[in-house]
C-alpha cells in the first residue's frame, strides 16, 4: 500500500486522467459530500463483496474516507485479495476539505 495526499489526487484529477477511487465511509457519510468516487462501504470489503472490483486487480485503486483508518483497513484487505497497486488518501476527506473546501 502506498499512499497520496489531497493535493496530489487533485491534481491528478484536474489533469483528467482516468482514477478509480474508492469510498469506502457509509451512504450517509456519502450523501453528506463526495468527490465522486465509487462507494463501497468498509464492510462491504469486510465482507469480501467486492465483485465490482474484480477487474482492477492490476491497476491502482484509490482508497478514501473521512480521516484515513478505513481506508487504510480496506488498502489491506484488497492486497490480501490480489490487488497489486492500492493507494490509501492520507487524511481522507477532512484533508481534503480542509485543502479544497
Amino acid at each position: 500500500m502506498t499512499n497520496i495526499t489531497p493535493e496530489e489526487l487533485k491534481a491528478r484529477m484536474d489533469g483528467g486522467e482516468k482514477l478509480h477511487i474508492v469510498d469506502v465511509r457509509e451512504p450517509w457519510e456519502y450523501a453528506e459530500y463526495n468527490i465522486g468516487a465509487q462507494l463501497i462501504p468498509l464492510g462491504r470489503i469486510q465482507g469480501m463483496q467486492i465483485d465490482e472490483l474484480e477487474d482492477l486487480k492490476d491497476k491502482e485503486v484509490i482508497m478514501h474516507c473521512k480521516m484515513g483508518g478505513r481506508s487504510m483497513q480496506a488498502c489491506m484487505i484488497l492486497e490480501t485479495a490480489g490487488f497489486k497497486n492500492v493507494v490509501n488518501l492520507t487524511g481522507g476527506m477532512v484533508a481534503w476539505k480542509q485543502k479544497f473546501g
